[in-house]
């Protein structure tokens, strides 16, 4: 079945249609949620729940929408939130402005240093850090989309991407040593 017609399906409540879409984005939605709870079991249970948000509120979405897309922003939001509840997780606006730099790291990475490192030492940084880096790297949302995500400005998700990339890298150079 095409996307479309998952939707579609979905929207009529059917069983089938919706085992298949929870089986195709399940582990999507789980990295996503690990990413920022850093602990599988709340991460479990964010993703039943943002399931069950989904399929009821699925009668809003386009039939040619994102189903993905929808769903990851359901478990970031749902995440944060969590995350904002229990760990008294803040993300503040911060003054200071960093200069530029550029924001490509390939050529200070050895070509040795698989993805799996790297996200090792994302999930070793500060929540606000990890947050960032893995909502920019990972998850593919741009700093604006970022700052709304987190109720901050741009200019502090910009802040928080360099200072969170300069921890990753002395990271992952020190387990290169």
């Amino acid at each position: 079945m095409n996307t479309n017609q998952l939707i579609k399906q979905c929207k009529q409540n059917n069983y089938k249609a919706q085992i298949e879409v929870y089986n195709a984005y399940k582990n999507m939605m789980l990295g996503a949620a690990l990413r920022i709870l850093k602990n599988r079991e709340e991460a479990e249970d964010i993703v039943q729940d943002c399931f069950i948000k989904a399929f009821e509120k699925i009668h809003h979405l386009k039939e040619d929408a994102n189903l993905g897309g929808w769903l990851k922003r359901i478990v970031i939001n749902k995440s944060l939130d969590l995350a904002r509840s229990k760990y008294n997780f803040i993300i503040t606006d911060e003054l200071e402005i960093l200069e530029n730099e550029p924001e490509d790291v390939e050529d200070e990475i050895s070509s040795t240093t698989t993805v799996i490192d790297i996200k090792n030492c994302i999930y070793k940084l500060k929540d606000k850090y990890s947050t960032v880096l893995s909502l920019y790297l990972i998850e593919d949302y741009n700093h604006r989309e970022i700052g709304e995500l987190l109720n901050i400005k741009e200019s502090t998700v910009r802040n928080q991407f360099r200072r969170g990339k300069q921890q990753l890298l002395k990271l992952i150079k020190n387990k290169e040593l």
